[in-house]
């Protein structure tokens, strides 16, 4: 444990530990430093600049300050992990990170339900109809994440933020540092796309990401 405590106390130190040089690199060059073994102080600065949005979008799913602080760190951790896994054409990097985020936060919710329900992990969950609707909707899923990977990426990116990040339109302008029509009209022309994309796959073009 120790060495985790030493990353999320480096995490936590933010730009004060940064270097000057750092902080003007790409979110890319990050990562690449990161996945490194002295990419410590990439990741304080990769927690500087996603830290709030990360809480804020755990904060949504979770409700509780606490749990939403702990599945940042668990996600950062992860990035830390696992940075030389990371594909560029997949997405960018802030993307990828507040997936992390949003999957850890969602994994939270469900621990935190089994927790209050004693002995309902022993006992096996006969087929419901409200279990057949939770398959459905995670093949649903799974069907728009594929679409997502067939936009362009500033497409893909826009739309991700938004569900991910919990984004407006024109938080999403600031983050991106684009227009706000700009962004508006990268969000018309993915969402065009991926009901399309959703309808050749027999499905109703109303993406839940």
């Amino acid at each position: 444990m120790g060495d985790q405590d030493d990353r999320l106390t480096l995490i936590q130190g933010g730009k004060e530990a940064t270097s000057r040089a750092l902080v003007s690199l790409s979110d890319e060059a990050l990562l690449a430093i990161i996945a490194t073994p002295d990419g410590d102080l990439a990741l304080a600065e990769l927690y500087d600049r996603y830290g709030k949005i990360a809480y804020g979008l755990a904060y949504r799913v979770l409700r509780d300050s606490a749990l939403a602080e702990d599945a940042v760190q668990e996600a950062f951790i992860t990035v830390w992990r696992t940075a030389g896994t990371y594909i560029s054409e997949r997405g960018k990097p802030r993307t990828w990170l507040l997936t992390l985020v949003h999957r850890r936060a969602v994994d939270l919710v469900r621990r935190e339900q089994r927790r209050r329900m004693p002995g309902a992990a022993q006992e096996p969950v006969p087929a419901t109809p409200a279990a057949e609707d939770e398959a459905t909707i995670r093949d649903r899923r799974r069907a728009v994440q594929a679409a997502l990977t067939q936009l362009p990426a500033d497409q893909r990116e826009a739309l991700e933020l938004a569900y991910y990040g919990g984004l407006t339109q024109t938080e999403l302008a600031q983050q991106l540092g684009v227009p706000l029509g700009t962004v508006k009209s990268r969000m018309f022309a993915g969402l065009r796309r991926l009901g399309d994309l959703l309808r050749e796959a027999g499905l109703e073009p109303e993406p839940e990401l």
